[in-house]
């Protein structure tokens, strides 16, 4: 239970982090999209660990494999299911610590419910199960894409207290994958990337924001009361393990403003109505109104560090000390950037499927 997202457009994952291999079934999907692996690989290129000295130094190619639902390049609407093999899997440093939960981790929680964890890696709590909604998400992203024109781009915008000057999001679009930060703020990225490596120096880790945008987004997705757009979004992002906090437009801002500060006023261009500002992030009473959703995370620090703590001993129902050796991100705010874009696509992707945007077949 709790493995599937979505409603018209589905996804299911399965897999962990230090098993044979992890994988996605992706069901609601119209016929007609044309797919390949290549459509894929290029998102899961973007999560894959080893990529720069700020993160884990675990090298695993990430290679996608479609084994359903496309037929000579184009979806059946059938189930897509993918798969990526584990390939640079190395259990031995788990070995020592696997009765001893790490703090912050969800080894405990884990435990406590089922009364069995897979302390490797993390098993199924991993961050590697991430690249399996990167693999689904690249499937909502083409589909919104060819659909609507949607464009979903994310960047960082906060590592620990240095924090990106606001940029549009032509800068966006141009600077974000241009340093291993992912700011678009480049200046910054400078910054970032040196608190990072000083973090890493000291055992430690750090945390972050990410902000993710989508343009082009049709009007009237959401589904009020219960089931609305930016209720669906806050989930889907909660649902990212090491993301603990949500906002959507100004979020928390709304709190020390006045009504005629935020109010988004109207205006008729092109016989469209749009807003001057956009403070309430694309979305009003649960329904995307056609302006860009704008949605930011709060990132917390990598719980697998190599400073001493403390925790418990299960088997021995004792207080010890643990040292996590391994390989861990320092930071893992960048390589979450693409992990946060598929699970806003597949959000528009499912509410543009329940709305009757998007049919059996394109």
């Amino acid at each position: 239970m709790g493995n599937t997202f979505g409603k018209m457009f589905r996804v299911t994952t399965f897999g962990e982090s230090h098993n044979l291999a992890i994988g996605v079934i992706v069901d609601g999907c119209p016929a007609g999209l044309r797919l390949c692996e290549a459509d894929i690989q290029k998102e899961l290129d973007r999560r894959k660990p080893a990529q720069s000295s700020i993160t884990t130094q675990r090298k695993e190619k990430d290679r996608v494999r479609i084994l359903s639902g496309v037929f000579n390049g184009v979806t059946l609407g059938t189930p897509i299911s993918m798969i990526v093999y584990n390939e640079d899997v190395n259990s031995k440093p788990y070995e020592e610590i696997k009765f001893k939960p790490r703090p912050n981790h969800a080894d405990l929680s884990y435990y406590l419910k089922f009364g069995i964890y897979d302390y490797r890696g993390g098993g199924r709590a991993s961050g590697r199960e991430t690249l399996a909604r990167v693999a689904a998400g690249a499937i909502a992203k083409k589909l919104l894409k060819e659909r609507f024109g949607t464009i979903i781009v994310g960047h960082t915008i906060k590592i620990g207290k240095i924090s990106a000057k606001k940029v549009n999001f032509e800068e966006i679009v141009k600077n974000a994958e241009r340093n291993p930060v992912r700011c678009a703020d480049l200046e910054s990225a400078k910054l970032m990337e040196e608190e990072i490596l000083k973090v890493k120096r000291e055992g430690d880790s750090i945390g972050g924001i990410v902000e993710i945008v989508a343009v082009n987004v049709p009007a009237g997705l959401g589904e009020p009361v219960f089931d609305k757009l930016d209720a669906d979004i806050a989930k889907a992002m909660m649902s990212i393990g090491a993301v603990k906090g949500v906002e959507i437009g100004l979020g928390f801002e709304f709190s020390e403003k006045r009504g005629s500060e935020i109010n988004d006023e109207f205006y008729i261009e092109n016989n469209s109505i749009k807003t001057y500002t956009n403070n309430s992030g694309g979305i009003l009473g649960g329904i995307s109104n056609g302006m860009p959703i704008v949605v930011r995370i709060a990132v917390k620090p990598t719980p697998s560090i190599a400073k001493e703590q403390r925790t418990v001993d299960l088997l021995r129902g004792k207080n010890v000390k643990i040292k996590i050796t391994g390989r861990h991100d320092p930071c893992i705010v960048p390589r979450i950037v693409p992990v946060a874009e598929a699970m806003l696509a597949l959000v528009l992707a499912d509410h543009a499927r329940r709305s009757g945007l998007i049919k059996d077949k394109l």
